[in-house]
């Protein structure tokens, strides 16, 4: 829990904020399970959409869930809206994707009572809408069930985080009930029910997470690096901003329609050191740590690349903006460049209308003018080009086993999990382990493992003995 002069710090915040909700979101954030300060104040300074009608968060307060008073495509120009020629686009004009986060509780609650059966439920609602609320429906291997894939910035997960994943699919039994970590550094809980759902959604909410708009025609998890803030090689600390971002796409994992109706899926991944842990080449948006601009000495900030991504179809490396943006306007940045991509990226062959497609339609100088517009909206100078690169030779390190960490007498520990797959239990185990060695905090990998950061290099030898690191398929190497 947050000490009282964080708690004063967040909320303090949270009065000069803009947005509806600051202050609740502030009292909110503080009182979450495991919530770290820098996310508190982030969730402080962001706020809930205005397209709610109160924060959902407080439903149970108020005896009722809100209303959701704007739909994804309320913010989507007519012109594109009528451009959309594919069936998705389609599906999302006959009924916003954004209706299924408060239809999930009804919905839900009328399969617990029996008014509704599986039969009766909206073919497209199952299969593709209730992907914006983060269910998918697994119909192929395990009918009648949904993967529920979550949003965790940075790959930063609390124990008490870990044990509510493992409470939320151990009914499920041990075959459908599994956890899975991703290369987005997320979670994916598996086996889920849909009458069920409701409960998930308020659950991850309360524990501090969310899993709405994190499928079809949203932005992803957001990627950062795995060892931030302890990290030796370190130029810019990445959770901050990966949850800054989060929050202002989301709405604090609240949904936010504003962004959740995009032509096709958005990654995002912000580069803290030379590594590249996050690989940002194959993200639409990259921020890539460079603190050495000419232009703005001391400042911490990133270079820009933009339109990487693989597919069936193609598989295209991101191209350099020759762009420059500070670290605290990186959130200003995302959101300008979506608004650009929602309002212009094509709508019609989906192999076709991922980001890259638009910037070599418009090619850059067209797109570099409409993102300046989107910052100059938001009172942010126009971009200044790119810092230098570092020059020299830089090996990648890898980041598995003991290393130590910028901290003195503190060691980062990389523990394998074998195909980012973990079953109730072993998710129970690491969550013991983070909370007697590393703080209650564990890190998740785009290479699908866990990180134990702030172990005390006095108590190395303790963890590594631990029987949940030397009996099960969890281990250190």
């Amino acid at each position: 829990m947050s000490s009282p002069s964080v708690r004063l710090a967040i909320l303090a915040l949270a009065t000069a904020a803009s947005g509806v909700g600051a202050g609740r979101v502030a009292q909110s954030a503080v009182r979450r399970l495991g919530l770290r300060p820098w996310r508190a104040a982030v969730a402080a300074s962001t706020g809930v959409s205005d397209a709610w009608e109160f924060d959902p968060l407080e439903h149970k307060e108020r005896g009722r869930r809100p209303k959701l008073l704007k739909t994804g495509s309320d913010y989507v120009p007519a012109e594109t809206i009528a451009a959309g020629t594919n069936k998705i686009e389609k599906v999302k004009n006959e009924k916003d994707g954004t209706a299924l986060w408060t239809e999930i509780h009804e919905l839900s609650a009328k399969l617990r009572s029996g008014e509704s059966t599986w039969e009766d439920l909206n073919l497209d609602d199952v299969e593709l809408r209730l992907k914006w609320a983060g269910f998918f429906h697994r119909g192929k291997h395990a009918p009648k069930t949904f993967m529920v894939r979550l949003k965790v910035p940075n790959g930063v997960v609390t124990s008490k985080q870990a044990r509510v994943f493992a409470d939320l699919v151990e009914p499920y039994g041990d075959k459908l009930g599994v956890i899975d970590i991703t290369t987005r550094m997320n979670i994916q809980l598996r086996g889920v029910k849909l009458e069920d759902g409701s409960h998930v959604v308020d659950s991850l909410l309360e524990c501090g997470l969310g899993s709405l708009m994190t499928g079809l025609d949203n932005v992803r998890n957001l990627v950062g690096n795995p060892i931030a803030g302890v990290d030796p090689n370190e130029i810019i600390d990445t959770r901050a901003v990966c949850d800054e971002i989060n929050s202002a796409i989301t709405g604090a994992f609240r949904g936010n329609p504003e962004y959740a109706n995009l032509p096709r899926k958005f990654n995002i991944a912000v580069s803290g050191s030379r590594d590249d842990f996050s690989h940002t080449s194959i993200n639409d948006i990259g921020l890539q740590a460079n603190n050495d601009h000419p232009e703005a000495q001391g400042v911490e900030g990133f270079n820009v690349v933009l339109g990487g991504y693989f597919s069936i179809k193609r598989t295209v490396e991101s191209i350099d903006m020759d762009a420059w943006v500070p670290a605290k306007y990186a959130s200003a940045f995302s959101l300008a460049v979506l608004e650009v991509f929602r309002d212009h990226g094509s709508r019609g062959d989906r192999q076709k209308t991922r980001l890259m497609w638009l910037l070599e339609d418009k090619g850059l100088p067209w797109f570099r003018e409409m993102v300046n517009a989107g910052l100059a909206k938001r009172g942010v100078a126009p971009l200044l080009v790119a810092a230098p690169n570092p020059t020299g030779t830089y090996h990648r390190r890898d980041i598995l086993g003991v290393h130590a960490q910028k901290q003195a007498g503190k060691s980062w520990v990389g523990v394998t999990v074998p195909v980012g797959r973990i079953s109730c239990a072993e998710m129970r185990q690491i969550a013991d382990l983070a909370e007697k060695y590393s703080g209650s905090e564990m890190r998740l990998t785009v290479e699908q493992n866990v990180i134990l950061p702030n172990v005390d290099n006095a108590r190395l030898e303790e963890l590594l003995a631990e029987p949940a690191l030397n009996n099960g398929i969890i281990i250190v190497v």
